[in-house]
Protein backbone atom coordinates (compact mmCIF):
# COMPACT_ATOMS: atom_id res chain seq x y z
CA UNK A 1 0.00 0.00 0.00
CA UNK A 2 1.09 3.36 -1.02
CA UNK A 3 0.81 6.32 1.32
CA UNK A 4 0.56 9.44 -1.49
CA UNK A 5 0.61 12.81 -0.60
CA UNK A 6 -0.65 15.84 -3.06
CA UNK A 7 -0.06 13.82 -5.38
CA UNK A 8 3.32 12.67 -4.72
CA UNK A 9 4.19 8.84 -3.55
CA UNK A 10 5.80 9.31 0.40
CA UNK A 11 5.94 5.84 0.91
CA UNK A 12 5.36 2.74 -1.11
CA UNK A 13 6.02 -0.76 0.53
CA UNK A 14 7.04 0.11 4.06
CA UNK A 15 9.55 2.29 1.98
CA UNK A 16 10.13 6.02 1.69
CA UNK A 17 10.03 7.03 -1.73
CA UNK A 18 13.65 8.83 -3.05
CA UNK A 19 13.47 12.44 -2.37
CA UNK A 20 10.25 12.16 -0.46
CA UNK A 21 11.84 13.18 2.61
CA UNK A 22 12.57 16.70 1.52
CA UNK A 23 10.70 16.55 -1.55
CA UNK A 24 10.77 20.61 -1.54
CA UNK A 25 14.38 20.53 -1.79
CA UNK A 26 15.72 19.49 -4.64
CA UNK A 27 19.59 18.80 -5.98
CA UNK A 28 20.87 20.89 -8.93
CA UNK A 29 24.01 20.31 -8.94
CA UNK A 30 27.14 18.91 -7.25
CA UNK A 31 30.74 20.36 -7.89
CA UNK A 32 33.84 18.82 -6.36
CA UNK A 33 37.42 20.19 -5.84
CA UNK A 34 40.44 19.02 -6.79
CA UNK A 35 43.34 21.66 -6.45
CA UNK A 36 40.61 23.63 -7.96
CA UNK A 37 41.25 27.50 -8.17
CA UNK A 38 37.02 28.22 -7.43
CA UNK A 39 33.77 26.49 -7.77
CA UNK A 40 31.56 28.49 -9.77
CA UNK A 41 27.73 27.99 -10.36
CA UNK A 42 26.63 29.87 -13.49
CA UNK A 43 22.93 29.54 -14.26
CA UNK A 44 22.50 28.13 -17.98
CA UNK A 45 25.96 26.22 -17.97
CA UNK A 46 26.74 22.65 -17.12
CA UNK A 47 22.89 21.98 -16.36
CA UNK A 48 23.03 25.14 -13.25
CA UNK A 49 19.84 26.45 -12.60
CA UNK A 50 20.09 29.97 -10.69
CA UNK A 51 16.82 31.62 -11.93
CA UNK A 52 13.70 32.38 -10.90
CA UNK A 53 12.75 28.59 -11.05
CA UNK A 54 12.62 28.76 -7.36
CA UNK A 55 12.36 31.26 -5.42
CA UNK A 56 15.41 30.33 -2.30
CA UNK A 57 18.84 28.65 -3.58
CA UNK A 58 20.94 26.95 -1.24
CA UNK A 59 24.71 25.94 -1.42
CA UNK A 60 26.04 23.49 0.86
CA UNK A 61 29.89 23.36 0.79
CA UNK A 62 31.20 20.29 2.85
CA UNK A 63 34.83 19.31 3.95
CA UNK A 64 36.34 22.88 1.98
CA UNK A 65 40.12 22.23 2.18
CA UNK A 66 42.71 25.08 1.23
CA UNK A 67 45.66 24.41 -0.19
CA UNK A 68 47.11 27.46 1.76
CA UNK A 69 47.66 27.88 5.11
CA UNK A 70 45.38 30.81 6.70
CA UNK A 71 43.37 31.48 4.29
CA UNK A 72 39.74 32.59 3.95
CA UNK A 73 36.91 30.23 2.16
CA UNK A 74 34.90 33.30 0.06
CA UNK A 75 31.95 34.70 -2.12
CA UNK A 76 31.06 36.87 -4.74
CA UNK A 77 28.35 37.17 -7.27
CA UNK A 78 27.85 37.91 -10.57
CA UNK A 79 25.43 40.34 -12.11
CA UNK A 80 24.69 40.24 -15.56
CA UNK A 81 28.10 40.06 -16.85
CA UNK A 82 31.14 37.98 -16.47
CA UNK A 83 32.59 39.73 -13.48
CA UNK A 84 32.29 38.45 -10.02
CA UNK A 85 31.73 41.88 -8.37
CA UNK A 86 28.04 42.29 -7.30
CA UNK A 87 28.00 45.47 -5.06
CA UNK A 88 27.22 44.08 -1.36
CA UNK A 89 26.66 45.51 2.03
CA UNK A 90 27.30 42.36 4.28
CA UNK A 91 27.80 41.87 8.17
CA UNK A 92 29.65 38.79 10.14
CA UNK A 93 29.85 38.16 13.77
CA UNK A 94 31.90 34.69 15.39
CA UNK A 95 32.06 32.58 18.20
CA UNK A 96 35.35 30.94 18.73
CA UNK A 97 36.84 28.56 21.20
CA UNK A 98 40.29 26.70 21.28
CA UNK A 99 41.17 23.09 21.92
CA UNK A 100 42.62 23.67 25.16
CA UNK A 101 39.62 25.07 26.73
CA UNK A 102 41.27 29.18 26.36
CA UNK A 103 39.85 31.88 23.83
CA UNK A 104 36.70 31.23 24.33
CA UNK A 105 34.48 34.92 22.93
CA UNK A 106 32.08 36.32 20.40
CA UNK A 107 33.19 38.67 18.39
CA UNK A 108 31.36 41.40 15.70
CA UNK A 109 33.75 41.26 13.11
CA UNK A 110 33.52 45.46 11.48
CA UNK A 111 36.66 44.59 9.43
CA UNK A 112 34.78 41.90 7.34
CA UNK A 113 31.83 43.98 6.92
CA UNK A 114 31.25 45.01 3.41
CA UNK A 115 29.56 48.44 2.72
CA UNK A 116 28.90 48.96 -1.37
CA UNK A 117 31.57 46.88 -2.15
CA UNK A 118 32.73 44.70 -5.20
CA UNK A 119 35.31 42.46 -2.63
CA UNK A 120 34.80 39.33 -2.45
CA UNK A 121 32.77 38.48 1.21
CA UNK A 122 34.69 35.89 3.41
CA UNK A 123 32.51 32.98 5.09
CA UNK A 124 34.81 31.37 7.01
CA UNK A 125 38.39 32.94 8.13
CA UNK A 126 41.81 31.70 8.71
CA UNK A 127 41.24 28.14 7.72
CA UNK A 128 44.03 25.55 8.83
CA UNK A 129 45.27 23.33 5.96
CA UNK A 130 46.60 20.47 7.97
CA UNK A 131 45.82 16.55 6.89
CA UNK A 132 42.41 16.79 9.75
CA UNK A 133 41.19 20.34 9.25
CA UNK A 134 38.28 21.21 7.41
CA UNK A 135 35.73 23.40 7.01
CA UNK A 136 31.64 23.55 6.06
CA UNK A 137 28.65 25.25 5.91
CA UNK A 138 25.90 26.82 3.89
CA UNK A 139 24.65 29.80 2.10
CA UNK A 140 21.06 30.57 1.30
CA UNK A 141 20.43 33.36 -1.66
CA UNK A 142 16.71 34.45 -2.02
CA UNK A 143 15.03 35.53 -5.27
CA UNK A 144 18.12 36.18 -6.96
CA UNK A 145 16.22 36.70 -10.22
CA UNK A 146 14.21 39.54 -8.83
CA UNK A 147 14.72 42.33 -11.39
CA UNK A 148 12.72 44.76 -8.90
CA UNK A 149 14.23 44.17 -5.07
CA UNK A 150 17.95 43.70 -3.68
CA UNK A 151 19.48 39.94 -3.55
CA UNK A 152 19.59 38.91 0.20
CA UNK A 153 22.19 35.90 1.45
CA UNK A 154 22.81 33.97 4.34
CA UNK A 155 25.48 31.93 5.58
CA UNK A 156 26.71 29.63 8.22
CA UNK A 157 29.55 27.96 8.34
CA UNK A 158 31.82 25.56 11.04
CA UNK A 159 35.65 25.89 10.77
CA UNK A 160 39.18 24.40 12.10
CA UNK A 161 40.80 27.52 12.20
CA UNK A 162 45.05 27.39 11.72
CA UNK A 163 45.64 28.02 15.05
CA UNK A 164 43.34 24.91 16.55
CA UNK A 165 39.92 27.26 16.91
CA UNK A 166 37.19 25.78 16.42
CA UNK A 167 35.17 28.89 14.84
CA UNK A 168 31.89 29.69 13.64
CA UNK A 169 31.04 32.18 11.44
CA UNK A 170 27.47 34.00 10.42
CA UNK A 171 27.22 36.53 7.60
CA UNK A 172 24.34 38.24 6.11
CA UNK A 173 23.81 40.95 3.32
CA UNK A 174 22.55 41.83 0.41
CA UNK A 175 23.69 42.29 -3.29
CA UNK A 176 23.16 45.80 -3.71
CA UNK A 177 21.67 45.60 -7.43
CA UNK A 178 17.81 44.96 -9.02
CA UNK A 179 20.03 43.01 -11.90
CA UNK A 180 19.05 39.34 -11.27
CA UNK A 181 22.34 36.84 -9.93
CA UNK A 182 23.07 34.62 -12.24
CA UNK A 183 26.36 33.36 -11.14
CA UNK A 184 28.16 32.45 -7.45
CA UNK A 185 32.05 31.86 -7.04
CA UNK A 186 33.62 30.49 -3.89
CA UNK A 187 37.48 30.09 -3.75
CA UNK A 188 39.83 30.47 -1.07
CA UNK A 189 41.63 34.32 -0.84
CA UNK A 190 44.92 32.88 -1.39
CA UNK A 191 46.06 29.39 -3.60
CA UNK A 192 43.61 26.44 -4.44
CA UNK A 193 40.86 24.33 -2.93
CA UNK A 194 42.59 21.32 -2.55
CA UNK A 195 39.31 19.43 -1.84
CA UNK A 196 35.98 20.01 -0.97
CA UNK A 197 32.11 19.64 -2.46
CA UNK A 198 29.91 22.35 -2.98
CA UNK A 199 25.84 21.20 -3.68
CA UNK A 200 23.73 23.30 -5.11
CA UNK A 201 19.69 23.14 -3.97
CA UNK A 202 16.63 24.87 -5.59
CA UNK A 203 13.91 25.34 -2.79
CA UNK A 204 10.29 25.23 -3.92
CA UNK A 205 7.47 27.56 -2.37
CA UNK A 206 5.50 25.59 -0.02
Amino acid sequence: MAFISNGTTILDAGSFASGAVNADQVLIKTLTASSSANLTFVHGTSSVVLDGTYPIYRFVYTSMHPATNGTSFDVNFRDGDTNYDAVKTTTMFEPIHKEDGTGGELAYQSTQDRAQSTDDQKLLRNCGDGADETSSGDLWLFNPNDNSKVTLFIATGAGHHQSDYTITDFVSGYCNTTTPIDGVRFQFDSGNIDSGTIKLYGIKDS
